[in-house]
């Protein structure tokens, strides 16, 4: 250490891209030193996974805005995260380090090997909760051991625990190092964005950035609070808060949406948006104490299920080209704003896993490339969650029919004629089931596969026979147990 090294402290953003609410960057404040923000790209380094396409894109334009609120000072980085720290070190005097928690598999290795490394070398490390309201490893069963289904783990664990902290404001002032940090990169070298203008085209009516959060949540008090419990089910109406990708970036924390609801009536709305919160608190719980949840079934009685891998089958999902019209709207949707209402994200869930009998980790892959929102966690439970094989997951033999669904939940075909504009011209009578409608009709309206195509697999028909592949493999485990004994 020499005399001329600068005293700085880091607070090192990952996935708490906001200046509210943010315990790292408040204790790194209170060192009385300059502080330099740092992010550090290192997806792809070591064993750090490679984000999807659509999830760079948000966190280009995440950081992008998180720089300005910072005035230009946002220091950025690509590489491993520890070769980063070391060249911090030979720069500066590092009085400390804070970071907001991470609670993927891959994450909680690489910062404790960190956090070691740093004490190693006498420096300050400290680790905060801006991410969840409950950490994990503080909701139990009575037996010490975690809980598998929801409705226990939210109303005798969360609700029954120390209710979560209060959010903190942002800070009055910001003491940040002044100067350019050396070798640090730009945000256009970080290399984010796509070369195609599908990346221009998903994030067009999205203000991605903190305040752009501040404003979703604002405008969802006023269309859809108060009709969430039902009309979150409803993929053409403002009922849902689509709040998801400022969570999983942290433009917006969970305790600030929590602490705020304080404020409305405690109707039975208010209370459902609670639990959908604890759901993602539960996925988040899930795969900290079972890490293996986004490769291998929840369920081991899955555990050699045959799949009908079919490529072709899997691709014409991805494209919104099944030929079921609320399950192309919903691919459709996802393909061009990057996010897709939940209700249909299980109508399309159990199409691919159940009516075409594809693996949910196909599944799971195109929604981690096409989603804004394609949090580990909460992606992982919810497509093991509609395949049947997950914790507190919808039993195999439910199976959606999407044509009632479509129905039920778009009555008037407006989200469907929104995102698949070959049936704009089409009468709602035909319109869920097109197929079905009568032979002049299918050719007036292209539903011959002239315009739009005609559906892949029968739908009474593939229900029975992915009944029929549960049913033979629950007989063939039995018989291998019997033979067992």
């Amino acid at each position: 250490m020499t005399d001329r090294m600068e005293k700085i402290a880091i607070c090192w953003f990952r996935r708490d891209l906001r200046l509210a609410d943010n315990p790292a960057l408040c204790a790194a404040l209170d060192h009385g030193v300059p502080i330099v923000p740092l992010f550090i790209d290192d997806q792809g380094k070591g064993d750090q996974p490679k984000q999807g396409g659509a999830s760079n894109v948000w966190l280009h334009h995440s950081l992008a805005a998180l720089d300005k609120d910072l005035g230009g000072k946002l220091t950025l980085f690509q590489g491993p995260a520890q070769d980063v720290f070391e060249h911090l070190k030979a720069t500066y005097e590092i009085v400390a380090v804070h970071w907001n928690r991470m609670y993927e598999p891959a994450a909680i290795t690489r910062d404790k090997a960190l956090k070691q490394w740093l004490a190693d070398q006498n420096i300050e490390v400290h680790s905060h909760n801006g991410t969840l309201l409950f950490e994990p490893w503080t909701i139990e069963k009575k037996d010490g051991g975690p809980y598998k289904v929801f409705t226990p783990f939210y109303k005798k664990g969360c609700l029954n625990a120390a209710p979560p902290r209060a959010p903190l404001p942002a800070p009055d002032e910001l003491n940040l190092y002044a100067d350019k940090v050396a070798d640090a990169t730009s945000l256009s070298d970080l290399d984010l964005l796509p070369t195609r203008d599908w990346g221009d085209m998903i994030v067009d009516g999205w203000d991605i950035s903190e305040k752009g959060a501040r404003e979703r949540w604002d405008r969802f008090v006023e269309e859809g609070l108060y009709n969430y419990k039902e009309g979150r089910d409803r993929p053409s109406k403002p009922f849902v808060s689509r709040l998801s990708p400022y969570l999983h970036f942290g433009q917006i924390s969970p305790h600030q949406l929590w602490a705020a609801l304080d404020h409305y009536d405690q109707d039975r709305n208010v209370g459902h948006f609670r639990s959908e919160l604890g759901w993602r608190e539960f996925s988040a719980y899930l795969l900290y104490h079972f890490p293996s949840l986004p490769e291998s079934n929840f369920q081991p009685q899955f555990e050699g299920f045959t799949w009908a891998k079919d490529a072709r089958r899997v691709q014409r999902w991805q494209q919104g080209k099944t030929g079921i019209p609320i399950v192309d709207a919903g691919m459709r949707e996802l393909w061009t704003t990057g996010y897709m209402h939940n209700r249909v994200r299980m109508i399309v869930a159990s199409y691919l896993t159940k009516n075409l009998r594809q693996d949910w980790r196909d599944g799971l892959a195109w929604f981690e490339d096409c989603l804004f929102d394609a949090d580990l966690a909460s992606n992982s439970a919810s497509w093991q969650w509609v395949a049947g094989t997950g914790a507190d997951a919808a039993p195999y033999f439910r199976v959606f029919n999407p044509v009632l669904q479509g129905e039920k939940f778009d009555p008037e075909g407006d989200y469907i004629r929104a995102h698949v504009p070959e049936l704009q011209d089409v009468p709602t009578r035909y319109l869920f089931a097109p197929w079905e409608a009568p032979k002049d009709m299918r050719e007036k309206y292209g539903l011959d596969g002239s315009k739009y195509p005609e559906p892949m697999v029968d739908l009474k028909q593939s229900r029975q026979e992915a009944l029929a592949a549960y049913e033979a493999h629950k007989n063939a485990r039995a018989g291998a147990k019997e033979s067992e004994i």
